[in-house]
C-alpha cells in the first residue's frame, strides 16, 4: 500500500478546516484525502503547530524546512519521496500519483443521483 505523508504548515487544527475564514483549498484537500483513504491509500498528515517532532524526525522534511522555511509548506511525500511542495494537489493530480481512475461525475449525479431538485 502506498502512503501519502503531508507536512502541513502551522494551522489551528489538523486539517485547517476550522474557524470562520476557511480556505477553500484546504476544504477541497480534506475531501480529497478522504477520497484517497476510501480507495485504500494511507494518508498521514502532520501539522507543524501540533506535531513539530514529526518534521524533525523525518530527514527530508527537516532538510526541506532548513532550505525553504515554513513558507515552502505544505510538503507532500509519496512513500518517503517528495512529490510536491508549496501547494496542495488537486484530485486529478492525486489520482495520477496513485494510479487511481477518476470517476466521471455527470450533472445528474452531482445534483443528487439523477433526481430533479424540487423547490
Amino acid at each position: 500500500m502506498k502512503t501519502l505523508t503531508v507536512f502541513d504548515p502551522a494551522m489551528c487544527c489538523s486539517s485547517g478546516v476550522c474557524g470562520s475564514d476557511v480556505d477553500q483549498v484546504l476544504v477541497d484537500f480534506a475531501v480529497d484525502v478522504q477520497w484517497l483513504k476510501q480507495r485504500g491509500v494511507q494518508v498521514d498528515r502532520y501539522n507543524l503547530a501540533q506535531q513539530p517532532m514529526n518534521f524533525v524526525q523525518n530527514e527530508k522534511a527537516k532538510a526541506f524546512l532548513e532550505v525553504s522555511g515554513v513558507e515552502g509548506l505544505p510538503l507532500l511525500q509519496l512513500d518517503g519521496e517528495t512529490v510536491m511542495a508549496g501547494r496542495y494537489p488537486k484530485r486529478a493530480e492525486l489520482a495520477r500519483l496513485f494510479g487511481i481512475p477518476l470517476e466521471k461525475v455527470g450533472l445528474a449525479t452531482a445534483m443528487g443521483g439523477g433526481k430533479t431538485p424540487c423547490c
